[in-house]
Formats: C-alpha cells, sequence, structure tokens
C-alpha cells in the first residue's frame, strides 16, 4: 500500500506519545505511522492494543541514541516526518541518575536529527515536504515568580533540574540543525500533561492508585509549588495541528490555562476519588503526608498559549475538574491496567515478542 506520508513518531508506547500515536493513526489512515520505542519502564503496549493490527500503524522496538538503527529505520520506511517525543522524564530519576538524561535526551535526539538529516539530503526532493518536530517541556524556562507571569515562547531558558537541562540542550541542537544545515523544524514547549496512561509514578496517578489502597499522599515541602495542567488529548491535538499547520523554525507553547498549587490539586483528586469510590467526604485527606521538599524544586511554572490559539485556533477543551473526573474514572474502571504496571506485569505481554526482530 502507498502511503500518502511516513510518519516516526518516537516514544510512542509512552504515555503522551500513545495519545499522539492514536490520534494520527486513526485520523489518517493514509499514513503509515511508525511508533518506536525502546520500551523502557515507562514504555507500555498495552496503551495501544486498540490500534496494533491497523494496517497504517508499525512498531519498532528500538533505542534513539543507536544512529544506525536511526538511519535503518529512515531508509526501511521512508520517513518524510518526525515527532519526537522519546525521553527520559521523571525529575526525581534525573537527580538520582543524570549521565542517562543526558544520553537520551540529548544524544538520542542529536541520533536522531543526524539520521533524518543525511536520508533527507540525499532525497530528491531533498527537505521539501520534511519535518523535524520536538515535543520539549516548560521546565527549560526555570520558575516563575507567583503572580501573573506566564512562560512565552521568548522566555528565557533557566532549566534548575538535570531533566530540565537535557531537554534545553535538546533543544537547542533542534534549532542548531535549523540554522546550520536548513533543516525544517518546529520545538514545542508543553506543561504538566495529565490523563489516561499515565505511568504511576506521576502525580495524579500514583495519588488516585494510593487513594484506592489508602497508602499515604507524599506531598513535597508544603504543598505549595504551582502547576500548569493539560489533558493529554488536549496535547495531542495541538501536535496533530501544529505538524499539518505550524510555521516551520517557530516555537510554540502548549499550555492549559489551569493553574494550581499542589496542595489544592491533591484534595480536589481526593474529593473526586472518594466520591466515585464511595467513601464519605473527605475520607482520605488523612493520607497527606508532607516530606522533605524536593532539591532545586522551581516554585512555579505557567504557560501562555496566546500564539498557538491566536495563529492557529487552539485551545484547551476541558478545564481542570473536568478533565480531572474523566481521568479519575478512567483509572478506575481501568484498574486492571494500573495493577499490571504495578506490579509489573505490563512488560511480559510484549517481552518475548520483539526480542528477535
Amino acid at each position: 500500500m502507498d502511503f500518502k506520508r511516513n510518519i516516526l513518531i518516537t516514544g510512542g508506547a509512552g504515555f503522551i506519545g500513545s495519545h499522539v500515536v492514536r490520534l494520527f493513526v486513526t485520523k489518517h489512515p493514509d499514513y503509515r505511522i511508525v511508533n518506536l520505542d525502546k520500551l523502557t519502564y515507562a514504555g507500555n503496549l498495552e496503551n495501544l492494543r486498540d490500534i496494533e493490527n491497523m494496517p497504517n500503524y508499525v512498531f519498532v522496538k528500538a533505542d534513539i541514541t543507536d544512529i544506525e538503527t536511526m538511519r535503518k529505520v529512515m531508509a526501511d520506511y521512508n520517513i518524510d516526518g518526525v515527532i519526537h517525543l522519546a525521553a527520559e522524564s521523571h525529575v526525581d530519576r534525573s537527580i538520582l541518575n543524570p549521565f542517562e538524561f543526558a544520553n537520551t535526551n540529548v544524544m538520542g535526539t542529536l541520533s536522531l536529527l543526524q539520521a533524518a538529516r543525511e536520508y533527507w539530503e540525499k532525497s530528491a526532493q531533498g527537505y521539501e515536504g520534511k519535518l523535524f518536530y520536538h515535543i520539549s517541556t516548560d521546565e527549560v524556562y526555570g520558575a516563575l515568580k507567583p503572580g501573573k507571569e506566564l512562560f512565552t515562547e521568548t522566555t528565557p531558558y533557566s532549566p534548575h533540574s538535570p531533566y530540565s537541562a537535557s531537554k534545553a540542550s535538546s533543544d537547542h541542537f533542534v534549532r542548531a540543525y535549523h540554522d546550520t544545515y536548513g533543516m525544517p523544524t518546529i520545538v514545542t514547549n508543553c506543561s504538566n500533561n495529565y490523563g489516561p496512561y499515565q505511568f504511576p509514578e506521576k502525580l495524579i496517578p500514583l495519588f488516585i492508585n494510593n487513594i484506592r489502597h489508602h497508602k499515604p499522599l507524599p506531598v513535597y515541602g508544603k504543598g505549595e509549588n504551582v502547576r500548569d495542567w493539560l489533558f493529554v488529548e488536549d496535547h495531542a491535538r495541538a501536535i496533530e495541528l501544529i505538524f499539518h499547520k505550524g510555521k516551520v523554525a517557530d516555537t510554540y507553547n502548549i499550555g492549559g490555562f489551569n493553574e494550581w498549587r499542589n496542595i489544592d490539586l491533591i484534595k480536589v483528586l481526593i474529593a473526586t476519588v472518594d466520591r466515585l469510590l464511595g467513601n464519605p467526604d473527605g475520607h482520605s485527606l488523612e493520607l497527606i503526608t508532607f516530606v522533605t521538599d524536593r532539591q532545586g524544586h522551581d516554585l512555579r511554572y505557567a504557560i501562555d498559549s496566546t500564539k498557538l490559539k491566536n495563529e492557529l485556533g487552539w485551545e484547551p477543551s476541558l478545564q481542570f475538574e473536568e478533565g480531572i473526573e474523566k481521568t479519575v474514572k478512567w483509572y478506575l474502571d481501568n484498574q486492571t491496567w494500573l495493577d499490571n504496571i504495578t506490579s509489573g506485569d505490563y512488560q511480559k505481554y510484549y517481552e518475548d515478542m520483539y526480542s528477535n526482530r
């Protein structure tokens, strides 16, 4: 079958990536979608069981730092677009193992850039119709003071953790490949995502699971850190829109216009889970446990998505309370998925399937 486009999506078995893969596979049946994932602890092909047999979907198990394999994938599937989501993304883990984050997030991105550059420069059309789209984070901007100030596309970079430093470096490499080689690139920086299929090391699924089992809810410091929250399906819609209509060499910020102090978010989460589980009001508030604050914990992140709204017409479809309701219901309706993650059983289903490929 001839496909109109051949899109490589890296990290497509992860949280955000699986939503992006599903959207592209179902919305664009005339595109071949190649999902490339190393299947680390955060990669879970059960996230994509509903589309794994679609005729325009291909899975490749590979490590983005392996440049020879990246070159082969580019050629084997005639890739003309890359949507790069593969990354180590947990701040606490980056503090414990910064080298792993530098290797995956910086060297992995560089391997992809170089493989794409070499393949596209050799093609008859050159860079025409090609795009390398790199998904990044608001954490590269550092911290905001309390108030009304928001991160914009021109906010100077000021990363404070090994994770954000590695993402900032990868952003710079993507832009450098445009400036040096003329590669068509786009970078987007997004706020905190939440929703179905998120690995339960992150706050919202972790706390939903802990409330289910009446386990402590560890809160850093006094819970006063502020984050902007974006429902993952809204982020996937933004990525699909920017991939098709975004301006080459530009940057777009993607945020939810939903700022919440951690402690306030946690109380909303507790109230929602308790209500849906049939617990008395306030039943799980006693689980809140304040712990020593994280090293280099930025006080506030908040994204201004005005440019994306004005230029491309995107805006979030859900407010936080709506998104939390939808998210909590999904985790409670999919407790087997959650239990498989926490037990490690999710890795067993596919562990032999790709071992000889």
